[in-house]
């Protein structure tokens, strides 16, 4: 996402040199990792860390923010969420799947994609467009990033929402304001986001240490 502010911290470090290696242990043409976890987890410092630690071994990984992808624009969501009722729409089916299975299918045929973008300061939707010809493997992370179809390493983040609220609380990358509304998304997502715990091939503990 455009705007998101990282925090990368040496835990974040140490547990990306280590999927590292077992990337390179199993590396393969368009080879696909994907990171879910709960908001706040650390997914997109994972991602970064990962994507750059790659550049060292020659290998050019593309970041995939599938959050990008909601079915509601951001100005509208908390409404939407709201009217609809959190527990009824929170979940696997806010994600435009088919756009994002178009984008990995682009990926693995290495032509050019169109993907959106969401801008966090304005809270808009842009277009990004990349040639997946010059990138040799994806990283896809998101809420439900490891249910992505054709995906070679799926990884999975054990923090809740509980043991990273402070993080929330204290909101240092300006995201969304907390109050009841956004407990009970992040109640429901944590619902959605343990379900998929099975599907995962590494597990990255709460201590970030890998499993």
């Amino acid at each position: 996402m455009l705007g998101d502010i990282l925090l990368i911290q040496e835990k974040h470090k140490k547990a990306g040199e280590a999927i590292i290696q077992k990337i390179l242990e199993n590396k393969k043409d368009k080879y696909i990792v994907a990171i879910s976890g709960e908001s706040g987890s650390g997914k997109s410092e994972l991602t970064h860390v990962i994507a750059k630690g790659l550049r060292k071994h020659g290998i050019f990984a593309k970041p995939l923010h599938i959050d990008n992808f909601y079915n509601t624009l951001p100005l509208k969501r908390r409404q939407w969420r709201s009217e609809q009722g959190i527990e009824n729409v929170v979940g696997f089916n806010e994600y435009l799947w088919d756009d994002i299975n178009r984008v990995i299918r682009d990926f693995k045929n290495g032509r050019k994609s169109e993907m959106p973008c969401v801008d966090l300061v304005t809270e808009q939707v842009d277009k990004l467009t990349t040639d997946f010809s010059e990138v040799d493997m994806l990283i896809v992370d998101g809420l439900y990033a490891i249910k992505t179809e054709g995906v070679d390493l799926r990884i999975f983040i054990d923090l809740t929402y509980l043991e990273t609220k402070e993080k929330h609380t204290k909101d240092s990358r300006g995201k969304e304001v907390m109050d009841e509304i956004r407990w009970a998304t992040l109640a429901q997502e944590h619902k959605m986001v343990r379900s998929l715990k099975p599907l995962a091939d590494l597990i990255v503990s709460k201590n970030y240490e890998i499993k």
